[in-house]
């Protein structure tokens, strides 16, 4: 499946969402059993009972006083919200421009920031959004619905004014206005390819404590190892800087994999540090079943 014809300047929100609904939504919900809309979502507030710790429970629902007084470790469960505000904080930045044609990593956040937006708005629940590069760009509050699915949709596609080009990655100034914005515990889910400037570790540890918090990544896999075509000029999205490298040269590629395989471990280790899962969608991947993979690995874990 290559919905990535379907992204693009002269197509229109209505258009790309409803071919996502024939080529992905209605592919996803015949593979999902039970309420799929429950399957991005977290534990509600109410405390409804104790019981003894499991293995696999989420370290951060451990009643220690109660762990304390009987030397024997609790865990709290919760009554689930029967509806939950969602929100999406999306990656706008240059690297995001990064990947094949037609199927660029924004293309890819766009159709997995609408099939999750649809899928929990269906049941009920609002999703908002918010846009982020440098800074935050743009704050859409909670919507029910289609019509808030579209309007998701539609600034993301949005083209920039002439002239303007997308700025770098700055994660946790998202993650900081993200604590500003987002007060009632909700679902929070990141979307992006994870580059950029450090120091957002700190700030997803504060909101993920508060909040439950999913984190999937956008990835192309000429990110991690490229062709062998000779010399060529290759451009840092996030900075801009060119450098002229021999494609062809096994040190070069190795050197390469390497810097991209300790990249990708120090990803999974800081989001382990939170308490989250890292999952990834590829530019050349099925949609429904990276959606599929990321709704089984999440009930698994609840």
């Amino acid at each position: 499946m290559n919905t990535g014809s379907a992204v693009g300047a002269a197509l229109t929100p209505q258009r790309v969402l409803r071919r996502l609904e024939w080529r992905v939504l209605r592919r996803l919900e015949g593979r999902l059993q039970g309420d799929h809309r429950t399957a991005f979502r977290g534990t509600g507030v109410d405390v409804t009972d104790l019981r003894e710790y499991q293995f696999g429970d989420d370290l951060r629902h451990i009643d220690w006083n109660v762990t304390a007084r009987t030397d024997v470790t609790h865990v709290r469960e919760y009554l689930e919200d029967r509806d939950v505000t969602v929100w999406l904080v999306l990656d706008s930045s240059a690297s995001m421009d990064f990947g094949p044609v037609g199927r660029r990593k924004h293309v890819v956040l766009a159709e997995v920031a609408a099939a999750v937006a649809q899928l929990l708005t269906s049941g009920g629940n609002r999703v908002g959004a918010l846009l982020f590069d440098a800074g935050v760009r743009e704050t859409i509050p909670p919507g029910h619905g289609r019509t808030q699915v579209l309007r998701i949709l539609s600034r993301l596609l949005r083209p920039r004014p002439d002239g303007e080009e997308r700025a770098g990655t700055d994660l946790a100034a998202a993650l900081r206005a993200a604590q500003g914005i987002v007060r009632r515990r909700s679902l929070v889910v990141i979307v992006s390819d994870f580059l950029g400037e450090p120091g957002w570790q700190a700030p997803l540890g504060v909101l993920a404590h508060r909040h439950d918090v999913v984190a999937v990544q956008v990835v192309d896999r000429r990110e991690f190892e490229l062709p062998a075509a000779g010399m060529i000029y290759v451009e840092d999205a996030e900075t801009g800087e060119i450098i002229f490298v021999d494609t062809d040269d096994p040190g070069f590629q190795r050197r390469l994999r390497a810097a991209a395989d300790d990249r990708q471990g120090a990803l999974v280790a800081d989001l382990r540090a939170a308490g989250l899962d890292l999952f990834t969608v590829s530019t050349d991947e099925d949609l429904v079943r990276a959606l599929f993979r990321i709704v089984g690995l999440r009930r698994r874990r609840r």
